[in-house]
């Protein structure tokens, strides 16, 4: 597990989001904390954890208001549900709703650790991401609208990547370029801008105001799945 693995913990009950959040850092994640249903969601735009334990009983939004908000906004990554709702019925719409695992309070640390670690695992191994109506798998190198094929270029295909896993981040053309292209070649800005321009053509429906890919002034580019 790499160090930088980010859980977000939602949970208002304070001696169990604290006790949670010591175990976690114990075991080598960075944990971050939600008390509020809104809160959780700013963090979840603005910096997408790699997992999110939610409950559901929260003050304001309930938990799965937003797990279904977050899912419609194209986040992707694990989420396991905590909460004392115990019935077939809570758990059903739980999973209809966007989550990948439900644990039922009370629990035992040592099983949550586990359930985290295979969520964990199973992200990494599948790297899918959505927003709008498309669904892009890394591992597969294949994206996919509705029942359509969208076809990239290799460089393409490595530069839509580079922004997925940068969502909502300003980049700069020095920056992609290094990335995309490595520190050995010689383009320039403008290289990331034709790029750019026949990657909206393919992912946006309207490419000349993009909904998706953004033009960050005096900056670079800034992906938003959220569109």
């Amino acid at each position: 597990m790499s160090a930088r693995t980010r859980l977000l913990i939602v949970e208002d009950d304070r001696s169990l989001r604290e006790g949670l959040k010591i175990v976690l850092e114990q075991a080598g994640y960075d944990v971050e904390t939600a008390i509020r249903g809104q809160d959780a969601l700013r963090t979840i735009r603005e910096q997408p954890p790699d997992l999110v334990i939610l409950d559901l009983m929260l003050p304001g939004l309930d938990g799965s208001y937003v797990l279904e908000k977050a899912r419609q906004e194209g986040f992707t990554a694990p989420v396991i549900i905590l909460s004392a709702r115990d019935s077939l019925e809570d758990k059903i719409h739980g999973f209809d709703t966007g989550a990948d695992d439900y644990v039922t309070k009370p629990f035992e640390l040592e099983e949550l650790l586990a359930r985290v670690m295979v969520r964990l695992r199973s992200s990494e191994q599948s790297r899918r991401f959505v927003f709008g109506q498309t669904v892009v798998d890394l591992e597969a190198r294949r994206i996919q609208r509705g029942d359509e094929e969208i076809h990239l270029t290799p460089k393409e295909f490595d530069l839509l990547a580079l922004f997925l896993d940068n969502p909502e981040r300003a980049l700069s053309r020095s920056r992609i370029l290094e990335e995309v292209w490595g520190t050995d070649y010689r383009g320039t800005g403008r290289t990331v801008d034709n790029f750019v321009r026949g990657l909206r053509t393919k992912i946006e429906s309207d490419p000349d105001n993009p909904r998706f890919l953004r033009t960050v002034r005096a900056r670079g580019y800034r992906f938003s799945p959220r569109g």
